[in-house]
């Protein structure tokens, strides 16, 4: 399917993109993950009084939060602020999130009658996603946007544990012991991931990002097995839009070759791994991140430096895209973020 992605020739030739490709760059692109949100005042502002769920579900307050940090820090992507539950929501699964905790999910998942209960999502569950794309890739002009959904496995782990989890326990439950479950499940989530970002591509995304979080709590060979497949089914139906894909994980140092294998044409790497080494075990493909997400409150010379190392051991990779190696975290003091953005740009791709 070809990629109905922006047409402004400034996205395809953007820095962001050509590194993505693998191609030559004019400077090393940035952007960070969720630079859109609550490290911001003004986003601080736009949300009072408003769940997250309905402010993803409003094209108007979505469109502006994606905006925010481009137009403060200059970055060379915008990402499309929803969250990866929102799909589930949107197709009726009785889910919120709860401020302090994450998505909580009522009734979880736990036979192959629930998942059955589970509808396959069309672009008629999101008019509102394809409404937001659209304006935004209007606004951004020559800045690409990146459309996500989260993994299979992270987002079955949200469904069978009811919420966030650290053990994830009862998600590896299933996954050993009710196979068909397990199987059914994931099938159901990569279906709806993979619409999902068909809707985005669709409506103008020129890159994707497949999110999976909690990745990290699997064994190279059990996310080989009981991962990986339904990931890989993810990114090839991205890769059919025409657009990059970058699959990023927490914790999973030791994933990274099979998370790129799975059909990433980036690798997003965490700030655990020395990017030297993450390098190498993308398997030549382009790297994304991975300063320290912490590295924002030291001093700014010290950030900085530490940002130097990351470009520096970018270089050995066909393409990089300097990020952090995990989302912004919330107490963020915006302007540090201006600094490094502005400290990434300044350094030649070519040169130390």
């Amino acid at each position: 399917m070809p990629s109905a992605a922006s047409s402004d020739p400034r996205v395809h030739d953007s820095a962001f993109l050509r590194a993505a490709r693998s191609e030559p760059v004019p400077h090393t692109p940035v952007w960070f993950m969720r630079q859109a949100g609550r490290s911001l005042p003004e986003y601080r502002a736009l949300r009072e009084g408003v769940a997250m769920l309905e402010s993803c579900m409003r094209p108007d307050l979505v469109v502006e939060i994606t905006l925010q940090p481009v137009r403060r820090y200059g970055v060379d992507a915008a990402i499309f602020f929803s969250d990866i539950v929102l799909p589930l929501k949107a197709v009726g699964v009785d889910l919120d999130i709860k401020p302090g905790v994450g998505p909580v999910v009522s009734r979880p998942v736990e036979t192959l009658a629930d998942v059955a209960a589970i509808p396959d999502l069309t672009p008629e569950h999101v008019p509102f996603i394809t409404e937001a794309v659209q304006t935004l890739v209007r606004e951004l002009g020559g800045t690409p946007l990146i459309g996500f959904a989260g993994a299979p496995f992270t987002v079955a782990s949200y469904l069978v544990e009811g919420g966030p989890s650290k053990e994830h326990a009862r998600t590896k439950a299933m996954m050993f012991g009710a196979p068909d479950v397990w199987e059914a499940l994931m099938s159901k989530i990569a279906g709806i991931s993979a619409a999902y970002l068909a809707v985005q591509v669709e409506a103008g995304a020129s890159a994707v990002q497949l999110f999976d979080s909690w990745a990290g709590a699997t064994s190279p060979d059990d996310y080989r097995r009981y991962v990986m497949p339904w990931s890989t089914e993810v990114l090839t139906a991205a890769g059919g839009l025409g657009v990059p894909r970058i699959h990023f994980g927490v914790g999973t140092g030791e994933l990274l070759g099979l998370m790129g294998d799975a059909g990433a044409d980036v690798v997003g790497v965490d700030w655990r791994v020395p990017l030297a080494d993450g390098v190498r075990r993308a398997g030549g493909r382009a790297v994304q991140g991975n300063l320290d997400p912490s590295l924002v409150f030291a001093p700014t010379e010290v950030m900085l430096a530490r940002a130097t190392e990351v470009v520096e051991a970018g270089r050995a990779a066909p393409g990089h895209i300097f990020n952090l190696g995990h989302g912004v975290l919330p107490s963020t003091d915006p302007d540090q973020l201006a600094r490094l953005t502005d400290h990434v740009h300044s350094l030649h791709p070519d040169s130390p």
